[in-house]
């Protein structure tokens, strides 16, 4: 009677939130497959509705969508979530490149929302069975969800195209104290010395002062860093580093959020090049940024995570 229940249960479908489906299209070509039909119906009044054009009962249903800002990328997320689950999915599983609201992990002063939790109760209250994130500004944000999360590195793409470079006298570098861990976790693989860049705040987004510790006299210096909003941070940094005789400045950061006057900034700085993952859509071109593409990292995880197979290969520290 109930032998034919789960006849789909192996089969996968991906779909894509409107905001990432520029980085959803690579990530099927690189699983092979097709993107699945879902669309989005706009209100007047501003309210979305997402659908799916066709079933997805008993099956994996993958959804891509970081939730950069605007808000209705978050919530077009959470109503593609339960839209598979009403409509009787196997399994939904949320794949975020870029989980939004991240640097809101703790309380740093009186009266304020932890929004990362907030997010993860949302997300697990709309029916999510796993998500798939990339470098968490924080990693203990994981132990936010009751369920299982797949928190992949960008040093899977950074570290080969660093070594594609064939630099020498190399220097790792955090552009603050609270990235010395990720910092720290490339220099040691690298065998390079560590640099570390202590800075003091007026506000968020302005830099009262820097102070660069560490020898970078004619080294060349890849800063290292989970996000970039308004580059505020991380030029400052790099233009310090270059003034105490570094030969070359790269930075390599996984989210290029790029608000404000980041542009500007990073074309008005002294650093060589910005190297970024493409888990949120460049706003404007700029020559010195560089996009290394995580889709065939997020479509290999997504086939072991459907087949129950370990993504440790993935990797690298």
């Amino acid at each position: 009677m109930y032998s034919n229940m789960n006849s789909n249960e192996g089969r996968i479908k991906i779909f894509s939130g409107t905001a990432s489906r520029y980085l959803a299209d690579k990530i099927v070509g690189s699983y092979g497959t097709t993107m699945g039909k879902s669309n989005v119906l706009r209100f007047s009044d501003g309210e979305i509705q997402p659908y799916y054009e066709e079933t997805v009962r008993g099956d994996f249903v993958f959804i891509i969508q970081s939730t950069f800002s605007p808000a209705d990328n978050l919530f077009e997320l959470l109503a593609m979530i339960d839209a598979a689950n009403r409509a009787s999915s196997y399994k939904t599983i949320a794949v975020i490149p870029y989980f939004g609201y991240a640097r809101q992990d703790r309380k740093d002063r009186p009266r304020v929302a932890i929004g990362a939790k907030l997010v993860a109760n949302l997300l697990t209250a709309a029916g999510v069975s796993r998500v798939i994130t990339l470098d968490l500004h924080a990693g203990q944000i994981q132990a936010f969800f009751d369920v299982p999360v797949d928190h992949l590195h960008a040093s899977s793409v950074f570290i080969p195209y660093l070594e594609s470079l064939h630099l020498e006298n190399v220097v790792i570098a955090s552009p603050d104290t609270g990235g010395t861990k990720r910092a720290h976790a490339y220099a040691k693989y690298m065998n390079t010395d560590l640099v570390i860049c202590h800075k003091s705040r007026l506000r968020p987004n302005e830099i009262e002062g820097m102070t660069v510790i560490g020898d970078v006299e004619g080294k060349n210096v890849v800063i290292i860093d989970d996000m970039i909003d308004t580059a505020g941070t991380i030029t400052t940094a790099a233009d310090r580093i270059f003034d105490k005789g570094a030969n070359t400045v790269r930075v390599m950061v996984t989210h290029p959020l790029l608000s404000g006057p980041a542009y500007e900034r990073i074309e008005k700085s002294k650093i060589t090049e910005l190297i970024v993952t493409d888990s949120i859509p460049l706003k404007e071109q700029c020559s010195k940024i560089t996009v290394v593409s995580i889709a065939h990292i997020f479509a290999d995880v997504i086939r072991k995570v459907h087949s129950y197979q370990s993504i440790g290969s993935n990797f690298i520290f």
